[in-house]
Parts: C-alpha cells; sequence; structure tokens
C-alpha cells in the first residue's frame, strides 16, 4: 500500500493549521505541512490539488476553532459581554488564527474581515434576539458595532500594542453595549437609519 494512503485528509489539514498557528498562513507549503507530518510531500497531493484547496480547509478548522470560543461567550451570565470577552481571548491565544480570520484580505483561501463578521452574526443572532428581546436587524446591527469595538481591541492585541487590562477592555465594552442597546430602544428608527439626526443630538446635549 502506498505511503500516501496513511494520511487521512483530516490528519493533513490539521497539520497545516498547527504550521499556521505557529507561523503563519503564508507559512503552509507542501514541503512545511509534510514536515509537520515527519513524511514527504505525496500524501498531501494525495487529497489536495493545489495548495490553496489545502489552505481553504485550514481556513475552515480555523472558523470552527473561532466559533467555540463564541459558545463559550454565550453561555456567560451577560451573553454579549461574554462574546466579546471571548473574542478577545481568542485573539490571545490563538494570535495567528485571529490573522487568518480577521486580517487577511479576501482570497481563495480565506473570505476576510466582514466575511468573519457575518459569520460571527449568524452564531449569536438567534440569541441576541432571545436575551435582548430585538429582531433580527436589529441584533445583526448591535453586534455590528459591539464587534467593531472588539475587533479593536483585539487587533491591538494580536499587534503587541494593547495598553488595557482585561477590566479596562470589558468596562469598554459593557458601556459600548448598554448605549447601544439603549439607543436601539429609545430612537425609533436608529437601526435603519431613519430618524432625525440632529434633533435627537439636541435633545441629548439640553440633558
Amino acid at each position: 500500500m502506498p505511503r500516501s494512503v496513511l494520511f487521512r485528509k483530516e490528519e493533513i489539514v490539521q497539520a497545516a493549521l498547527s504550521v499556521v498557528r505557529r507561523k503563519g498562513i503564508d507559512a503552509v507549503t507542501a514541503r512545511e505541512t509534510a514536515r509537520e507530518l515527519g513524511v514527504s510531500v505525496g500524501p498531501i497531493f494525495t487529497w489536495f490539488d493545489t495548495m490553496e484547496q489545502l489552505k481553504a480547509e485550514v481556513y475552515a478548522m480555523a472558523k470552527e476553532r473561532y466559533r467555540e470560543y463564541i459558545e463559550r461567550g454565550l453561555m456567560a451570565p451577560v451573553p454579549f459581554l461574554g462574546v466579546g470577552q471571548q473574542y478577545i481571548q481568542f485573539a490571545r491565544e490563538e494570535p495567528q488564527l485571529y490573522r487568518l480570520l480577521f486580517l487577511t484580505p479576501p482570497g481563495d483561501a480565506a473570505g476576510g474581515a466582514m466575511e468573519a463578521l457575518k459569520y460571527s452574526q449568524n452564531l449569536v443572532r438567534e440569541s441576541l434576539m432571545h436575551i435582548y428581546n430585538m429582531d433580527a436587524h436589529t441584533a445583526d446591527c448591535y453586534f455590528r458595532d459591539l464587534w467593531l469595538a472588539a475587533f479593536s481591541f483585539a487587533t491591538m492585541i494580536v499587534t503587541d500594542d494593547c495598553p488595557y487590562t482585561d477590566e479596562e477592555m470589558s468596562a469598554v465594552l459593557s458601556e459600548i453595549s448598554l448605549a447601544v442597546c439603549k439607543a436601539y430602544k429609545e430612537i425609533p428608527g436608529l437601526p435603519e437609519g431613519n430618524y432625525d439626526k440632529e434633533s435627537e443630538f439636541r435633545r441629548l446635549v439640553k440633558r
């Protein structure tokens, strides 16, 4: 039996994922993946015609790893805060996977930050609708706004430029969460963009 069939497809993808976790997606080559498995490059091309196909499988596996963090966040006492905390934790513990999912331009192997945002929205939409009593559109807008804040913190973490403690980041996320939720609940038409911005600002600054 040829040596190339001794490895399952999942084992090859897992080996490539290990390379990404240490060195980044650009380090995933047939030679580097084979070195991770301790074999020649033959088994790689038993399952994959191109390295782009393998990288696409690695991207899908990285998304599953990210999903595990988000699901843990949804089980927290304050679900959205938990999601934000787990998002930041993912960036801290898996910086190269974070770079792959959120900081890699769209291409054959990855969808880019906006695709990752939509993936995240799909994971949390139902919970947000139920817990915060929102319709689907408002829940998506609410998550988008909070995700942008968490994205800022996480990106600073993976670039080694974050001056904030976990407590400070959680406090900011809580403040933004409360402010956005309150605004969407109290300003008719805000999630759809159908509101009188000037009138609302005048009302607020007079308080």
